[in-house]
């Protein structure tokens, strides 16, 4: 099931989606339509892939940084983050990273063994769509992104902190 989050006014709301990106081994032959490769077959087939008119993803391992796609990040529909275990968290700084340094603008799609606690997590860096595979539905996800009221660090999501609530909160004075 692929979950597509979409965020308006602050708030974020998660639906399910068919998914148009079809999955390519690498050296299987390119189906039509939209594709999505893992990071080698793209770096060794980049020109050709780029030049079709289809839609194009890459599917990167927590070990590829996504800076080796260099300048086609931004040519890229798709960049699926694979998480091996949940506890490898280095997923969370490719999403920031694809957002900030690199201003990936395009879909930040999490796969993998990532928990349903995490996902808010997920969110606040950049990530806007999951694979799941567990057994969660629709109004658990949901219920997911409103458990974290409050935040401590600035991120992708340009949430206000904590610090940055109680510096805009009148002061109280107190009687004593």
């Amino acid at each position: 099931m692929l979950v597509k989050l979409s965020r308006e006014g602050g708030t974020i709301s998660a639906h399910m989606i068919e998914d148009s990106f079809t999955p390519v081994a690498d050296g299987d032959p390119l189906p039509a339509g939209a594709i999505l490769v893992s990071l080698k077959r793209f770096l060794e087939d980049a020109d050709a892939l780029l030049a079709r008119t289809v839609p194009l993803g890459v599917r990167l391992e927590t070990a590829d940084s996504p800076e080796k796609l260099g300048s086609a990040v931004h040519h890229l529909a798709v960049i699926e983050l694979h998480v091996p275990y949940f506890r490898d968290g280095r997923a969370f700084s490719w999403a920031r990273l694809l957002r900030t340094r690199l201003g990936y603008t395009g879909e930040i799609r999490i796969t993998g063994h990532f928990l349903k606690d995490q996902m808010a997590f997920y969110a606040r860096v950049g990530a806007d769509a999951f694979v799941i595979v567990q057994n969660i539905s629709l109004s658990e996800i949901q219920a997911a992104f409103f458990e974290m009221t409050n935040v401590y660090q600035p991120s992708v999501d340009r949430r206000s902190t904590i610090r940055q609530l109680r510096a805009t909160r009148p002061a109280t004075i107190s009687a004593s």
